[in-house]
């Protein structure tokens, strides 16, 4: 008997991609024609769950968090109290450090496909595997249930 897949197994996952894709078309846009402020974050709340997740596998262990750190045996405390921190801004007519080079301020016009590829690329890997999980989440929910119900 060939098992079809519930409603759920099919349109769950692929509606949260849909959220997520229409969140970083959101991004785009509003970045493109105004300040998007804190709407950016919007996207990395949606994908979350998988940092959390595999936070429990890669992150430090639960008794590193409560210990303190190692004592280093000989402490370095140095000859001379640290110098005085400057109070007043230097003049316009100083001369410039030599290493000092003006920072270009020209805009490029030209809008690249992959200029935001470092915030895209790591969204819709966190979105695909988030989906991925719900799947096979919903896939073993209803799995026991049909077994659940085969047993009756």
């Amino acid at each position: 008997m060939v098992r079809r897949w519930s409603k759920a197994e099919m349109w769950v996952p692929g509606a949260y991609l849909a959220l997520v894709v229409a969140l970083l078309v959101y991004v785009a846009v509003g970045s493109r024609i105004g300040d998007i402020g804190i709407f950016g974050a919007w996207p990395i709340l949606a994908t979350a769950p998988v940092s959390f997740f595999l936070m429990m596998f890669f992150g430090p262990e639960v008794d590193a968090l409560d210990s303190t750190p190692p004592m280093d045996p000989h402490p370095q405390y140095g000859s001379e109290p640290p110098a005085k921190l400057p109070t007043d801004y230097p003049s316009a007519s100083d001369p410039l450090p030599t290493d000092w080079v003006a920072p270009d301020t020209s805009v490029d016009p030209k809008i690249d496909m992959l200029d935001g590829f470092g915030f895209y690329a790591p969204v819709l890997v966190g979105a695909l595997v988030n989906a991925a999980a719900i799947w096979a989440l919903l896939r073993y929910v209803s799995r026991r249930r049909d077994a659940r119900n085969a047993q009756v």
